[in-house]
């Protein structure tokens, strides 16, 4: 399972990259144009995956996130997100790189929620809906991508694997 995980953190920066790519040729009006999709558009739901990705590593590494508002704008200008996206991918991967399989089979507990609620989950279980939790809003923002006339990024795993960034993962 630990193989499985980082091949999901190689791939997410992989597809992540693909994304903004993508995004980064659209116009600042057209990236923040509400579209009708959860978090409304292209700019904002980039952000929630961001802002989402934080707060699970955050509480990966035992610390608390404070009050969580999922609709939060990390950044209003995009080149500053893109960048914080391949710096938060490349946490991603050192953390994953850096589990072993005992921890992988372990728990970890946080508090979150109003009023708060502590939780204790398994990292393996929690790892998958991590990395799900990305691929789902990647999708949306996939969609939004095609609405507003960009080409549709070829973003599937069976892709990545067939890269030269994936191919060790085959």
């Amino acid at each position: 399972m630990l193989q499985h995980y980082r091949m999901f953190a190689a791939y997410n920066a992989w597809a992540n990259a693909f994304v903004y790519e993508e995004a980064a040729e659209l116009s600042d009006d057209e990236r923040k144009r509400d579209l009708g999709a959860f978090f409304r558009s292209v700019h904002a739901t980039l952000n929630h995956v961001l802002y989402a990705d934080r707060i699970w590593m955050t509480r990966f590494a035992g610390a608390d996130t404070g009050p969580v508002k999922l609709d939060t704008i990390l950044h209003d200008d995009f080149a500053a997100l893109r960048d914080d996206r391949e710096r938060e991918d490349l946490r991603i991967i050192a953390f994953v790189d850096g589990m072993d399989a005992v921890r992988l089979e372990g728990t970890f507990s946080y508090t979150r929620g109003t009023p708060p609620k502590d939780y204790t989950d398994r990292y393996q279980t929690t790892l998958a809906h991590f990395f799900n939790h990305q691929t789902h809003h990647r999708g949306q923002v996939h969609a939004m991508l095609t609405m507003l006339g960009r080409p549709s990024p070829a973003i599937d795993l069976l892709y990545f694997l067939r890269s030269e960034d994936g191919r060790r993962f085959a």
